[in-house]
């Protein structure tokens, strides 16, 4: 298994932020509640997704590694 991205969602505020940063991996639809499209993202969006970890605003995203 490789990296995951986690949302707790009783903490997301779908402000889009994440999804300004890498839309390839959440998405806040119409209903206005972020959907993450990818959980297992591949490597060439570790970066973006860290970069979201840093900037959400109700830091409500994770990564989570594979167990050793």
């Amino acid at each position: 298994m490789s990296w995951r991205v986690v949302v707790d969602f009783d903490r997301c505020e779908s402000n889009a932020v994440c999804m300004g940063i890498v839309p390839e991996v959440f998405e806040v639809r119409d209903d206005d509640f972020l959907y993450v499209l990818q959980d297992e993202p591949p490597d060439e969006f570790r970066a973006q997704c860290e970069e979201a970890v840093r900037r959400c605003p109700k830091q409500a995203i994770s990564i989570e590694e594979p167990a050793s």
